[in-house]
């Protein structure tokens, strides 16, 4: 009978902590709640795209930037990619036509062929990951059109559906707020209005 006290004595404690804990919890219910936040992308090929992702940094909302493709692939003249920024950013803090927007006056001509730097892969487009942007993209292209009077020249800028991003190398990403080609850096704070030097 000895023997059998330490087991006993174990379940009766086992049982009196079980009873403890689930009064205090049914006393002091709580409940645990998980915020989810939606994130979307926006993608913008406007020229070189190290002068271009500063921009969007500085934009509050967009939560994180990078470039597209790798130096080598857009300076090949062989592979059709084109220099791309690929922006992802909160809806509840920052509007899609806002981006469109910087897209359309910020850095770049969509006029100009081929020619916001010199080489195919700075074209002018626009990538849309949902029929809302592609819309939203379009009207902001006819609303351009209707004051292309001021512009005097045609608007080259293409609207295509985003596909396979091709990451940049990381020396590349963010390139000009880490200081660019002569370790400068630039700011890349929200609401930052500081021109941009294109190589930093």
């Amino acid at each position: 009978m000895d023997s059998l006290l330490p087991i006993i004595s174990s379940i009766l404690m086992f049982v009196v902590v079980r009873e403890a804990y689930k009064r205090v919890l049914g006393l002091r219910p709580f409940k645990v709640q998980f915020t989810v936040k939606t994130i979307f992308f926006a993608q913008f090929a406007a020229g070189c795209f190290r002068s271009v992702e500063l921009v969007y940094q500085r934009v509050p909302g967009v939560t994180h930037t990078e470039g597209n493709p790798s130096y080598e692939d857009a300076c090949s003249g062989t592979s059709n990619h084109v220099e791309i920024v690929r922006n992802q950013y909160d809806p509840k803090e920052c509007r899609f036509e806002s981006l469109l927007e910087l897209f359309w006056w910020s850095r770049h001509d969509p006029t100009t062929l081929n020619r916001n730097n010199v080489g195919s892969q700075y074209r002018s487009e626009i990538y849309y990951y949902n029929p809302e942007q592609e819309k939203l993209a379009r009207e902001s292209l006819e609303h351009i059109g209707r004051h292309q009077h001021q512009v005097d020249r045609k608007i080259v800028t293409e609207i295509l559906p985003a596909k396979k991003f091709y990451r940049a190398e990381e020396d590349n990403q963010q390139y000009l707020s880490k200081g660019g080609r002569f370790g400068l850096k630039q700011s890349s704070a929200k609401g930052c209005n500081d021109p941009i030097r294109c190589y930093g």
